[in-house]
């Protein structure tokens, strides 16, 4: 890209001031690649050690720097935004709120980290009141994160504007990232950690930290899945989840719980208690009740929502008659009674590196994050005891020689350098000697200090020990984990695990088939391609009325449940639902508007799909092959190219494979019968020639059985069947020209409808 001038001493408005030429593209590449990385690491990531995005770590650093702790009293929301936003977060309040909101939401975050009171949302999906009219404080678990910060344990940098100063990461006494998940969505990645139960975590920590080799197996043993706050039921293989805690990636099939409730006189309603985890209730009833009123839960009845304050969704089936796995099996693949929740495991790693890491990596680095904290804290109190302990030596020395401290401090004119030169003090020792008040120097007092004294060494012996030995620091880091599993045990209210796993049920047959009512139906299709439906399974067909100049091609006899196949000139197969069909009066609809044909080209066959069956396929070229029936099917609109037909042929057979040898014809009235095993079978192609022909084309194909004779249907539909003893001189091999038809074979040159 091509850079522009600037005069000397100018810029292009005619300013004074340099300018400096720069590239468009390394510009933009520059300022992008800053933006990425801002967002990654300043926003959407959470750092793996305390589980948190800058801006939740901001409104509990905030809030604890307003003394809301959990014994304290609440304040207003709004305070607290602004508190957050003023010296921390200078984004808008709105968002603030609401992740301050989320935290208080107790059918979103696992373990709360904010204590509310007022309306904070449901999970209906009603919003939170105005920060003006909710109050909140911090939990025990937000103050377990935050402990010790004012320890020294972990680093601080200046806020936004450089007034205050703000932590980096948080202690995080408390395993945040597994317990309460995460997700976010930055440039180029995103993270989504679903939250699990802080018991099964603390047993997976306690045998890591015993068994630092640990595998991943056993640490799943400990950690089977997640645990989500709303329940449900998870139904995820555990060769899956395994495999997604391995890698970092994954997801998680997640339905809801439900159980059937008997009704008087052999009827019965299903009873949804717990939806799937981040699923609006409100929502999924609306989105039941839409597809109920659509007709595309052909099995529901009904939905009622009974809701209080625990969740009490009705559902009611179409019919007793209906199994309720097989119900509930149709909604779970339609609503989001069942849902998917993906793992990505992608977070900031020493709150710098973004990576995907394993349950394993994630446990191990919060365990490292501990031992850091507990050096820095251990470090830090050693610090203040060997303060302590001067300040305690100097006064020692003073009740020693008190008279001498009490005549220098009153005659002398430098008392402070005296003492120093006197006794030997450091500076810090004097000043606090001199600090000290008349009534401290009691015999009692004295005493208490020496009793100080002897404390602070023994405790100062007792962490130098500590920083020296490593067994020291893990023993120390087990009773807190140990601590922590005891307070949020499966035996409390909280830690109780909430989601349970399950199999999902095997459903018999084809689900789409199940969950269609089965009903006979007759499908007609038309000579011009209208298709429709009608109850029952129809003989009579004289009185079927047709559009003017239209009439009758294919009456098939099915169920509701069966699938339409059809054979068109340009070799494709189209796939119809027979239960999708226009059904009631009238002419029906074109199946054109069905399946993208072109207009050059029509339907040859149509038939009812058997999965067990093949066909014969040949066009008019006399070309052909034999094909699997499931091969043929078409999962879109566009249809499966079959058979491939050259320029100026058609696809003109498509006959049932149910014999041992092919009978075939020509417009040339000249027909020829082979063995079925010189047949190739194909999924696609030309295939090979069945019939030579010097003028005309192949008119039609039939596949007989030798025992049985070569059957076909005259103009007025009877029936002539040529025994195998009256047909050898028809009888040659592919690819040969034929004889004349026998006498009586139909002028139109076709055997008659096969399927």
């Amino acid at each position: 890209m091509s850079k522009h001038t600037i005069p000397p001493g100018g810029d292009s408005a005619g300013n004074g001031g340099p300018i400096e030429p720069v590239n468009l593209k390394d510009a933009l590449e520059e300022r992008y690649l800053a933006y990425a990385l801002s967002t990654i690491m300043h926003r959407a990531l959470p750092d793996v050690r305390d589980g948190l995005k800058p801006v939740h770590r901001r409104i509990l650093f905030a809030m604890r720097e307003l003394g809301l702790n959990p014994e304290s009293g609440y304040r207003k929301c709004a305070k607290i935004v602004g508190e957050t936003m003023g010296n921390f977060h200078p984004h808008g309040n709105q968002a603030i709120y609401d992740s301050l909101a989320r935290l208080a939401q107790d059918f979103a975050v696992r373990y709360p980290l904010v204590d509310g009171q007022g309306n904070f949302g449901n999970i209906d999906g009603d919003n939170p009141a105005a920060d003006r009219y909710t109050e909140a404080r911090l939990t025990t678990a937000a103050a377990e994160l935050l402990e010790g910060i004012d320890n020294d344990t972990v680093d601080f940098r200046p806020n936004y504007d450089g007034k205050e100063q703000e932590p980096t990461v948080l202690p995080a006494a408390f395993p945040n990232l597994l317990a309460n998940g995460s997700a976010g969505i930055a440039v180029g990645m995103a993270t989504n950690i679903p939250p699990h139960n802080l018991d099964e975590l603390c047993q997976a920590l306690l045998h890591l930290i015993k068994h630092p080799n640990a595998t991943i197996e056993k640490l799943v043993e400990f950690i089977p899945g997640p645990d989500f706050p709303t329940g449900g039921v998870i139904i995820e293989p555990r060769d899956q989840i395994l495999e997604a805690y391995k890698t970092g990636r994954g997801g998680f099939r997640h339905r809801a719980k439900w159980e059937k409730e008997e009704l008087p006189r052999g009827g019965y309603q299903i009873v949804v208690s717990e939806i799937p985890y981040q699923v609006q209730k409100g929502k999924l009833v609306e989105k039941l009740a839409e597809l109920w009123g659509d007709k595309k839960l052909p099995l529901l009845g009904d939905v009622r929502d009974e809701s209080s304050e625990e969740i009490r969704l009705i559902l009611e089936p179409k019919s007793r008659a209906i199994d309720p796995v097989l119900l509930m099996e149709s909604l779970f693949r339609s609503t989001e009674l069942e849902v998917r929740f993906g793992l990505n495991m992608n977070v900031l790693s020493a709150g710098q590196i973004p990576n995907v890491l394993s349950i394993k990596d994630v446990l191990k680095q919060w365990l490292e994050h501990r031992i850091d904290v507990l050096v820095r804290s251990t470090t830090f109190r050693l610090q203040k005891i060997e303060n302590r302990l001067e300040v305690l030596d100097g006064y020692l020395i003073a009740f020693l020689n008190i008279d001498e401290v009490i005549r220098i401090v009153r005659f002398e004119d430098n008392p402070k350098q005296v003492l120093i030169a006197k006794f030997s003090l450091t500076e810090v020792q004097a000043e606090a000697i001199l600090n000290l008040r008349l009534k401290s120097l009691s015999k009692l007092e004295e005493v208490e200090l020496r009793a100080e004294h002897d404390k602070l060494s023994k405790e100062k012996r007792d962490l130098n020990a500590l920083l020296k030995s490593d067994d020291l620091q893990w023993e120390r880091i087990t009773e807190q984990v140990k601590a922590t599993r005891e307070r949020y045990s499966k035996k409390t209210e909280l830690g109780r695990r909430r989601s349970s796993f399950a199999d999902a049920p095997e459903i018999s047959g084809d689900l789409d088939e199940a969950l269609m009512e089965r009903e006979p139906v007759t499908i007609i299709l038309s000579d011009k391609g209208w298709v429709r439906t009608m109850k029952g399974h129809i003989d009579d067909l004289s009185k079927l009325e047709f559009k003017q100049g239209d009439d009758l091609k294919r009456a098939i006899k099915a169920q509701t449940t069966d699938k339409l196949i059809l054979f068109a000139t340009n070799g494709k197969f189209f796939t119809l639902e027979a239960g999708q069909l226009p059904g009631g009066r009238g002419h029906g609809e074109p199946v054109r508007l069905m399946v993208d044909l072109e207009e050059n080209n029509d339907f040859v066959e149509a038939f009812i799909h058997d999965p067990a069956r093949k066909l014969l396929v040949a066009s008019t070229a006399g070309y052909g092959f034999i094909v699997a029936e499931e091969e043929v099917v078409a999962s879109t609109r566009k249809g499966k190219q079959v058979l491939n037909v050259g320029e100026g042929e058609e696809a003109c057979v498509c006959v049932p494979v149910e014999g041992d040898h092919v009978a075939t014809v020509g417009e040339n009235r000249k027909m020829l019968i082979f063995k079925l095993d010189e047949m190739n079978e194909m999924a696609r192609g030309k295939g090979t020639i069945l019939q030579r022909f010097k003028d005309g084309v192949l008119s039609d194909a039939r596949v007989f059985a030798k025992k049985d004779g070569l059957t076909w249907l005259d103009s007025a539909g009877r029936t002539f069947t040529l025994p195998w003893s009256e047909l050898k001189e028809w009888v040659g091999e592919r690819s040969q020209a034929g004889r004349v038809v026998p006498k009586g074979f139909p002028r139109s040159n076709k055997f008659g409808p096969a399927f």
